[in-house]
């Protein structure tokens, strides 16, 4: 009988060794594994390059307070802002924690400039932004927050493509709009990139801020470093995790110069953030992702796969409703509940998870081969096949 609480309906089955986009179980099973930690392990399992560069960071410095100087997190912040819209990095553990630091850098840069009532965040309604206190409100989830209260504060919601709902809940207390580019948990729900650049406009006449939470499709996931880039908008906030740390636990906010100089010291803290270890294995992805020819292959893979799929779900109309996401991140929306169908692809040893909307959520690693593709796709056509 297991000692561990009961939030988690863990499935009855648990693994020993992992290698690239594969995992093995204790029980002598191989399978593919396409949740990667829910696109956690942007470069597999038991990735050598990254073995090696925390292999070397342990032989030197675990872990140094935040009160000192971290060379490897100057390392990772500065390769970051050269790459991006940001002007400064603040390091976190997770992705909720680097949600709720955005959330607290947006309520901070108003109360700097003299507008302290200026403090409320407006996010799409049924949004996943993390499970602190603050999060779990922040996704107008009835769901996520039941049990949960008193009501936390501060957050006001519109709903999924609804501009008119968006731009009428905007009032002189709103301080930032906080959305994912691409839904994860919602069911991988695509924002269009004229979405992002009218709320970029919204965000510029009303002068409030934008936050684009990149947790899950960010660090390459949709073929290009964040998903927000080919809209060629510039957010003022993004909070990431997950790939950066290629599943060390890392996340981050990454700010532009204007807010980020209300976060003076005493302002926030992380304990562990901003660790040496987890700086360190940061480096040794964006060492990989930023390869050449790393990105471009990746869109190819991706554009093969949703090809694929799109012919499977003509193939098999009454049971795929539709095929979502953008490069490596995928979904399956499915005219039924999900759960039977997840389960029959992990008999035939294929691992993907659930999102919202009957979706399953398809996550392969970013570095993943096409002949893993096939193996996918062969097992979604036969257990459609059982299904027809």
């Amino acid at each position: 009988m297991s000692s561990l609480a009961k939030n988690y309906n863990r499935r009855k089955i648990a693994f020993k060794k992992g290698k690239g986009s594969f995992l093995y179980s204790t029980n002598g099973k191989k399978y593919l594994d396409f949740v990667q930690g829910i696109a956690v392990n942007s470069l597999g399992h038991s990735n050598p390059y990254l073995i090696k560069a925390l292999n070397k960071q342990t032989k030197k410095v675990w872990h140094v307070s935040n009160a000192f100087i971290i060379p490897e997190g100057e390392k990772l912040a500065k390769r970051l802002t050269q790459k991006t819209f940001a002007d400064y990095i603040l390091f976190q553990n997770s992705g909720t924690e680097a949600t709720e630091a955005a959330i607290k850098v947006a309520r901070r840069y108003f109360y700097s400039i003299g507008k302290p009532n200026k403090n409320r965040i407006l996010c799409v309604k049924n949004s996943f932004h993390g499970r602190t206190i603050a999060a779990i409100f922040a996704s107008g989830s009835k769901k996520m927050t039941e049990g949960f209260g008193p009501k936390v504060g501060g957050f006001d919601h519109f709903k999924f493509g609804d501009h008119q709902s968006l731009k009428k809940a905007i009032t002189n207390k709103t301080a930032a709009i906080m959305v994912e580019p691409i839904m994860g948990e919602g069911g991988i729900k695509v924002i269009p990139n004229w979405c992002l650049k009218e709320l970029r406009k919204i965000c510029n006449k009303k002068k409030i801020l934008l936050i684009l939470d990149e947790v899950q499709c960010g660090i390459g996931r949709t073929g290009n470093f964040f998903a927000f880039e080919n809209s060629k908008v510039k957010p003022d906030i993004v909070p990431i995790a997950k790939g950066i740390g290629g599943g060390f636990p890392i996340g981050a906010v990454l700010m532009t110069k204007k807010v980020a100089s209300s976060m003076i010291p005493g302002s926030h803290g992380s304990t562990f953030g901003g660790n040496p270890l987890a700086m360190s294995v940061g480096n040794a992805v964006l060492d990989q992702i930023f390869k050449k020819g790393f990105l471009n292959n990746l869109k190819k893979i991706s554009k093969y796969f949703f090809k694929e799929l799109d012919k499977i779900k003509k193939d098999y109309p009454n049971i795929i409703k539709e095929i979502r996401g953008k490069g490596l991140l995928i979904g399956i929306q499915l005219h039924f509940n999900q759960t039977k169908f997840i389960k029959s692809l992990e008999k035939n040893y294929l691992l993907t998870i659930r999102a919202a909307d009957y979706v399953i959520r398809v996550l392969p690693p970013l570095n993943v081969k096409k002949n893993e593709i096939d193996l996918a796709l062969k097992i979604i056509k036969k257990v459609c096949r059982e299904y027809k």
